[in-house]
């Protein structure tokens, strides 16, 4: 779904550290990107967002994501597993994944896209990096790819 539909993408972000996620939310507002973004702090959070359990079990508190912007290390569910939880559901798996991580492991790497991730980056060390990466993230995934509306 490109920018000019008429109904706006969620963005989730996935996120245990709340200065990541503080950081994200400026980078993504700096790079103009006008979305609506969600947070969760773990891959439990990250399901039951997911799946309208719980607290979300509201579907207006928990707009489905177009995009999922999943950390890997978290308490609880760490991104690995609930990426293969995600990827294993079917009215889930189309929902884009994308990795940012502090992890440059290459078994995270080679794992993360064995589950079906879109893409893998690893978190920038400033905060100006960042939102040059959320420039082109918005540039891509919200003007250039055509996401599946479920």
């Amino acid at each position: 779904m490109k920018s000019n539909s008429k109904r706006p993408i969620t963005i989730l972000i996935a996120d245990d550290d709340p200065e990541d996620r503080m950081l994200a939310a400026e980078a993504l507002k700096e790079s103009r990107l006008a979305n609506d973004i969600r947070f969760v702090e773990d891959g439990e959070e990250l399901l039951d967002y997911l799946m309208l359990r719980g607290r979300f079990s509201n579907p207006d508190d928990a707009p489905r994501p177009g995009v999922i912007l999943l950390d890997l290390n978290m308490p609880r569910k760490d991104g690995r597993e609930a990426l293969r939880e995600i990827k294993e559901t079917p009215d889930l798996r189309r929902i884009p994944i994308i990795v940012l991580t502090t992890s440059k492991a290459e078994i995270d790497i080679y794992r993360t896209y064995d589950l079906g991730v879109n893409s893998f980056i690893v978190k920038p060390v400033t905060f100006d990096s960042l939102v040059e990466v959320m420039q082109i993230l918005r540039k891509y995934w919200f003007e250039i790819v055509e996401i599946a509306a479920d």
